[in-house]
C-alpha cells in the first residue's frame, strides 16, 4: 500500500533519473569533427596513382686483362645460362604508388613531383575502381608538385582548395591516400606546426601534423575541417612516428596555372644569398629585432646588384609583406612576376631606407635567394647543403657536420648513379670536402667527359663508392 509520503519519493527519484539523463544523451553526442560525413564526401576527390619506370639495362664492369678476349662471351653467355650472372642486366620495370586529388572537373590532377618523375606510364584509379592512363602536364621539382590530366566523359568530383595561410596549430586535418598500396584509406590529427624547414629546398615552409602519413600518401590532399584541401601530403621523417609533412596549398595555387598553360614555373629572381638573423646579429647592426633576412652576399649584374643592395643589409619588408624568418624572401620572391618593380625595406647603417628592385627571370641553375651553404652541383645533377644539428635532429642522422644531398635532379647523371637524396658527401675526387668552399671548388673543376668518384654515407649508416660521369 502506498502512502503520500513513499509517492513523494517516487516522484523525485524518477525527476532526478530524468534529470541524468538529459546530460548522458548529449555527451554521447559526437565531440569534434564528423569524419565519417567528411570521408564520405571527399573520397571520391582523391585517387590512387601507380607509375611504371622502365629501367635501362648496365653493362657488367669487366678487369681490363679480359677486355679483348674473344671467348669472354662464350663464358659470359654460359655462366649467365645457369647462373643468372649475365654481362648485361635484363631490362626491368619499376613501379611506384602515390596519391593525388583532382582539382577540375574536366580531369585535372595535383600530386607530387617525386610521384611521377621519370615514369614511362601514369595510371589513375578513381574511387569507384575505374582505371585511367594519365597524361603529365607539367611539374616543379623545386616545389615537388605535378599536374596529370585524364580523360573523361563525365564530370569528376573536385576536391575544393582551402586557404592554407588561416590555418591555426591545433586544428583537425584529415588524410585521403594510399599508404602502403591501401587505397581510399582515411586518417586523422591535428596541424602540430606551421613554417617547418626540413632541407628539402629553397621553398620549404611545410604544415607539420600527426595524422598518419606515410609512403604512398605522396601528392594526396590534407583537408581541414570543412572539406577544404589546405596541404598537400609530401614528406615524413625517417624513424619518426606520428610525424609528416605537407606543402600549404596556397603554394600550389601560384603555379597550377602555369603548369596547365606552360608545363613548367617560371619564378622570379632577386640575386641575393642570406643567412638568417639572430638575435645577436640584429644587435651587431643595431636592430632592436631579429626579424627580417641578413644579405650575405650579392651576386653580380643582378637585379640586386643594379638596385644597390649590398652585404650586410637586412631586408624588413618585400613588397609590403614584412620578413618575419628569413626562409619567406625566396616564397616572396618566386612568385613575383618577372620585370615587376617592388619596393623593399631594408635596414642599413642604423636606419631604415627604401630600395626599388626589378624583377627579374629565375634560370636554371640560378639561386634567386637561398642560405649560405646550399650549392646546386649542375655538371653532377645534385644539390648539396651543409648539415647543422638542428637539421640533422630532424632527419634522423647521427653526424652532426658535412655535406648533405637535399635534392637529386632527374634524369641527372647521379640519378643513373643511384645518388639518393639524404647522402651525405664524404670524398669527391680523394677531396674531402668539409667545407662548403672545398667542394664548389671540386665540383667546378669537372669537365665534360670527367668521371667523378664520390664517397657517400647512406642515413642507415652504410658507406660506399659511385662514379658519375659528366655529360654536360
Amino acid at each position: 500500500m502506498s502512502t503520500p509520503f513513499v509517492s513523494t519519493v517516487r516522484l523525485l527519484v524518477a525527476g532526478l533519473i530524468a534529470a541524468l539523463a538529459i546530460p548522458a544523451m548529449s555527451i554521447a553526442k559526437p565531440i569534434g569533427p564528423d569524419f565519417v560525413e567528411l570521408a564520405k564526401r571527399l573520397k571520391p576527390t582523391v585517387v590512387n596513382i601507380r607509375t611504371t619506370k622502365n629501367i635501362k639495362p648496365r653493362q657488367r664492369a669487366r678487369h681490363p686483362q679480359f677486355q679483348q678476349n674473344p671467348f669472354n662471351n662464350f663464358f659470359d653467355d654460359f655462366f649467365g645460362r645457369y647462373f643468372d650472372e649475365t654481362p648485361q642486366q635484363r631490362p626491368r620495370r619499376e613501379q611506384a604508388l602515390g596519391t593525388g586529388f583532382i582539382i577540375s572537373a574536366e580531369g585535372y590532377i595535383l600530386t607530387n613531383n617525386h610521384v611521377v618523375s621519370g615514369a614511362d606510364e601514369v595510371m589513375v584509379k578513381l574511387s569507384d575502381g575505374r582505371e585511367i592512363k594519365g597524361e603529365l602536364k607539367g611539374s616543379d621539382e623545386k616545389l615537388d608538385l605535378a599536374l596529370i590530366k585524364i580523360s573523361e566523359k563525365e564530370k569528376l568530383p573536385v576536391a575544393e582548395l582551402g586557404n592554407s595561410d588561416n590555418l591555426e596549430v591545433g586544428e583537425w586535418v584529415m588524410a585521403i591516400g594510399n599508404p602502403f598500396g591501401l587505397a581510399q584509406t582515411v586518417t586523422a590529427g591535428i596541424v602540430s606546426a606551421k613554417g617547418r624547414v626540413i632541407g628539402s629546398g629553397p621553398y620549404d615552409d611545410y604544415i607539420q601534423t600527426d595524422a598518419s602519413i606515410n609512403p604512398g600518401n605522396s601528392g594526396g590532399p590534407l583537408f581541414d575541417v570543412n572539406g577544404k584541401v589546405i596541404g598537400i601530403n609530401t614528406a615524413i621523417i625517417a624513424g619518426g612516428q606520428g610525424i609528416g609533412f605537407a606543402i600549404p596549398i596556397n603554394m600550389a595555387k601560384d603555379i597550377v596555372t602555369q603548369l596547365r598553360d606552360k608545363g613548367k614555373v617560371t619564378r622570379g629572381y632577386l640575386g641575393v644569398r642570406f643567412q638568417p638573423l639572430t638575435a645577436d646579429l640584429a644587435k651587431s647592426f643595431g636592430l632592436d629585432s631579429d626579424k627580417g633576412a641578413l644579405i650575405a652576399n650579392v651576386e653580380k649584374d643582378t637585379p640586386a646588384d643594379k638596385a644597390g643592395l649590398k652585404a650586410g643589409d637586412i631586408i624588413l619588408e618585400y613588397d609590403g609583406k614584412p620578413i618575419t624568418e628569413g626562409n619567406e624572401l625566396p616564397r616572396y620572391v618566386a612568385v613575383t612576376p618577372i620585370d615587376k618593380k617592388v619596393k623593399l625595406v631594408i635596414f642599413r647603417d642604423g636606419k631604415k631606407q627604401e630600395v626599388g628592385v626589378t624583377i627579374a627571370r629565375l634560370k636554371d641553375g640560378e639561386a634567386q635567394a637561398a642560405a649560405p651553404g646550399t650549392t646546386e652541383s649542375a655538371s653532377i645533377g645534385i644539390v648539396v647543403q651543409e648539415l647543422t644539428k638542428e637539421l640533422a635532429s630532424r632527419l634522423g642522422i647521427r653526424d652532426s657536420k658535412g655535406l648533405i644531398v637535399s635534392e637529386v635532379k632527374p634524369g641527372s647523371p647521379a640519378e643513373e648513379a643511384g645518388i639518393s637524396a639524404g647522402d651525405m658527401v664524404v670524398e669527391i675526387n680523394g677531396q674531402r670536402p668539409d667545407t662548403q668552399e672545398k667542394y664548389t671548388a671540386a665540383a667546378a673543376a669537372l669537365k665534360k667527359g670527367d668521371v667523378a668518384r664520390l664517397l657517400l654515407k647512406r642515413p642507415d649508416g652504410a658507406i660506399y663508392y659511385v662514379a658519375v660521369r659528366i655529360d654536360q
